[in-house]
């Protein structure tokens, strides 16, 4: 090269994807995502953790009732007994929540409806495909 500046144009296609919650995911050529990428939907990470937090202070004395919960952390009791129910999904479904593999469209208030006690009911083919395929 001389020493005249040379410019060289790099060009890489890329895909945006809308994920859940609103994020969005640039996918490679290959229409995978790249190392790293994350495609957990953060407002339903964020509500099991709650939940579970929750659960953990209730079952260890800190509070008594589901009012005095509330009542420390500013928010609805009606809230509370909603979100605490996320703590009785099965464990494969949380595992897929966290993993980013939760069905298409499922969101915290589909998932505060309520739902069966029993975690057989609760899995979907695509879940369980999901699972087994990695």
């Amino acid at each position: 090269m001389t020493g005249a500046a040379q410019m060289l144009t790099v060009r890489v296609p890329l895909a945006v994807r809308k994920q859940w919650g609103g994020r969005k995911l640039v996918l490679t050529p290959s229409g995978m995502a790249p190392r790293g990428a994350s495609a957990a939907d953060t407002t339903l990470v964020k509500a099991l953790a709650r939940a579970f937090r929750w659960r953990r202070m209730m079952e260890t004395g800190r509070f008594a009732t589901i009012n005095e919960l509330a009542a420390a952390e500013k928010i609805n009791s009606s809230y509370v007994s909603r979100l605490l129910r996320l703590t009785l999904l099965s464990p494969d479904l949380v595992e897929a929540i966290l993993d980013g593999h939760q069905p298409e469209g499922m969101t915290l208030p589909g998932l505060m409806e309520p739902f069966p006690v029993d975690w057989g009911q609760q899995l979907s083919p695509i879940i369980l495909r999901k699972k087994f395929e990695s």
